[in-house]
């Protein structure tokens, strides 16, 4: 697949999701599932953390899963490590590039994310 990563990036947006939110935020109001991993605080009141975190990380082409929407589409999946923590955004609008995104436990980590687009 011959995409332009960079412009794919620049369309991607944050939109985050109350399932993952103890509190009121830009998502709306709190709805944690129980089955959910809960969105840290402090990127629970600006989506414009996590918006650069996936325009950072696509370009280096971490992602995975089919590639959804219009061509080129948006990648289903993308990964950003920060600090210690690595966090998963999954598309949630196809056609608008949004993506709600939450923290994994280390199990989950993608091998292939080792040492990249780490911030810190």
């Amino acid at each position: 697949m011959d995409v332009d990563l960079r412009a794919v990036a620049e369309l991607a947006r944050y939109v985050g999701s109350r399932e993952h939110k103890k509190a009121p935020s830009y998502a709306g109001p709190p709805g944690l599932r129980a089955d959910a991993s809960c969105c840290p605080p402090e990127l629970a009141t600006d989506a414009g953390v996590p918006t650069a975190w996936l325009r950072r990380a696509i370009p280096q082409g971490s992602t995975g899963g089919p590639w959804e929407g219009r061509s080129p589409g948006f990648p289903r999946y993308v990964w950003y490590k920060h600090d210690e923590t690595v966090y998963e955004g999954r598309l949630v609008n196809r056609e608008q590039g949004q993506y709600k995104g939450y923290p994994l436990e280390k199990s989950e980590w993608p091998a292939a994310l080792m040492g990249m687009n780490a911030d810190s």
